[in-house]
């Protein structure tokens, strides 16, 4: 039986690889860990975890896309590439095309990322899901690499973090003054709708 070892990465898209390096990196800590790039295209990888990744690809002409309520349906602008969930062999892999064909959902040949190999296919509703299984030796939040012809002038300061890019809390929230509000699933264990 395949078993899921988190979610592999999730890409998104930017028009601003710098800025979204300072935030998810820099402010975040989160280490950078990968980039592919080529003229036009660029693809960063931030390590969420042991075993998750958050990419995300730079794309000339991408805006950011106005601030809604989360989980409200929109249209238009997107920001949301593909889901990608990790497999723990390459087995499992080659369990899961074969299981998405013999169901109708067409999955891609196996491609070779280099440090992943992966299948791509979509759900009922239409979302581009991959599934990933790391290529043994070639650990990316081990020893990082950058293999952008021209990597965005924060990547060239490496993987780790980069303080002193944002301002320092000044005042941390005391205990005292710390509230957490309900929302929507705080129902299923207190009782207390949002």
């Amino acid at each position: 039986m395949l078993k899921f070892n988190g979610v592999n990465h999730l890409a998104m898209a930017t028009g601003d690889m710098d800025q979204t390096i300072r935030f998810w990196r820099d402010l975040l800590g989160m280490r950078l860990v990968a980039g592919i790039g080529r003229p036009g295209c660029r693809h960063y990888f931030f390590e969420i975890s042991a075993h998750d990744l958050i990419a995300f690809f730079e794309w000339p002409g991408v805006r950011p896309v106005e601030h809604k309520d989360h989980g409200e349906p929109v249209t238009g602008p997107f920001v949301f590439d593909h889901v990608s969930f990790g497999v723990e062999t390459e087995d499992d892999l080659w369990e899961l095309k074969d299981k998405l064909a013999a169901a109708g959902f067409e999955p891609s040949e196996v491609i070779n990322h280099g440090f992943i190999h992966s299948i791509y296919a979509f759900d009922p509703n239409g979302i581009p899901i991959e599934f990933s299984h790391n290529v043994e030796g070639t650990e990316v939040r081990a020893h990082p690499l950058m293999g952008d012809e021209s990597p965005a002038a924060a990547a060239r300061e490496g993987a780790a973090p980069v303080a002193g890019r944002w301002p320092p809390v000044e005042r941390p929230t005391p205990r005292a003054e710390r509230r957490v509000y309900h929302g929507a699933g705080s129902e299923l264990w207190h009782g207390i709708r949002k």
